[in-house]
């Protein structure tokens, strides 16, 4: 399963990229207080290429990775400069960078059934490895109690060309959040309907700072992004290597 298939990535793209575009100011702004001005960044979940656009802009070098095939081709149309690996973000082979970023909840997406709580601790000593000295893994991740016990929670977004409907459900004992999407995108006259059940696996904050401090780290956890706020449960990491 890699999610995110052909009309849902154009959805995503269209209609969900306030969250890189609302980040961006404040990711520069933490890379810039780690004195990383220049260098390799890598976008791990990079989707269709909206933060590796402004990571562009701002000077850096930027390998994009993400597991879907569809958002790896809108990524390669708007961003030129940029260099795109289609792959899974636990298991992909990080070269020597300045810093690693992976924004929108990205390592909580089981669309690799490898994302485990027993993967973090090796996923974190290879990141620790392929950063240069100084350099930053700066991401964001959702936590358990997303959704009170029981509750479903129903949204709904539309666009000119689009339509989706997302209902989700947290089975809390398993800390897995489960979001059934259906999705409408116009194709000539008609429209498209596509369906995908996205499955989230949610982490302790405390963990995730553990594994990464046992790795060599130094961990700063914010509300978010700057003047970008995530919401209750929504935590940025800023994972240094001294």
């Amino acid at each position: 399963m890699t999610g995110y298939s052909q009309d849902l990535a154009y959805i995503h793209d269209a209609g969900f990229s306030d969250f890189a575009l609302g980040a961006a100011p404040g990711l520069l702004s933490i890379l810039r207080r780690n004195r990383i001005t220049k260098g390799l960044v890598v976008d791990l979940g990079c989707g269709s290429g909206v933060w590796a656009r402004d990571l562009l802009r701002a000077g850096y070098e930027v390998l994009g990775v993400d597991i879907s095939p569809s958002m790896i081709k809108l990524a390669w149309r708007k961003t030129l400069g940029a260099k795109f690996r289609t792959g899974s973000l636990w298991s992909v082979r990080l070269p020597r960078c300045d810093a690693v970023t992976s924004i929108g909840g990205c390592l909580n997406y089981c669309f690799d059934q490898t994302n485990s709580r027993d993967r973090l601790p090796r996923f974190s000593r290879h990141l620790f490895e392929s950063l240069r000295p100084g350099g930053v893994f700066v991401f964001d991740v959702l936590e358990p109690g997303q959704l009170d016990k029981g509750t479903v929670r129903r949204n709904f977004r539309q666009g000119p060309d689009w339509a989706v409907f997302a209902e989700s459900q947290e089975d809390r004992k398993r800390r897995i959040l489960n979001r059934r999407i259906t999705a409408f995108r116009r194709v000539g006259k008609l429209y498209r309907r596509s369906e995908e059940t996205h499955r989230l696996r949610l982490y302790k904050a405390s963990e995730l700072a553990q594994d990464l401090k046992l790795a060599g780290f130094d961990v700063q956890i914010l509300r978010g992004y700057g003047r970008f706020r995530l919401s209750a449960g929504h935590l940025v990491f800023v994972a240094r290597k001294p």
